[in-house]
């Protein structure tokens, strides 16, 4: 079965951040790994295991619920990958990958129903 999600635009942005953000904390020291990478890995996976779980509602309130997680979790993924910019862990500038992102997620979330 093939998911429709697959083939959104800010799901793929997604999932593509996620993976180069964790090819990218498999290279950090110890502590930042176990500390903030965790988490940065957390949150950014869960932006697209939100977005294709809104995919599959029926309801329109459920759908955006949802998509609204997953843009809370691609601000929490912002934060962690600012603080790993000032840390010297990530090139500065890594965080305006969000932006893409968080625009097509605003654009679903707003959608008229």
């Amino acid at each position: 079965m093939s998911s429709g999600f697959f083939q959104l635009r800010v799901y793929q942005f997604a999932v593509a951040l996620s993976d180069e953000i964790y090819e990218s904390v498999g290279h950090w020291p110890l502590l930042a790994r176990t500390s903030m990478g965790s988490q940065l890995i957390r949150s950014a996976d869960s932006v697209g295991a939100n977005i294709a779980e809104a995919v599959g509602r029926w309801s329109e309130a459920d759908k955006r619920r949802l998509l609204l997680v997953a843009r809370g979790s691609l601000y929490e993924t912002e934060r962690w990958m600012v603080r790993a910019e000032a840390r010297g862990l990530l090139p500065h500038g890594s965080a305006k990958r969000t932006e893409e992102i968080a625009r097509l997620l605003n654009g679903m979330i707003n959608k008229p129903t």
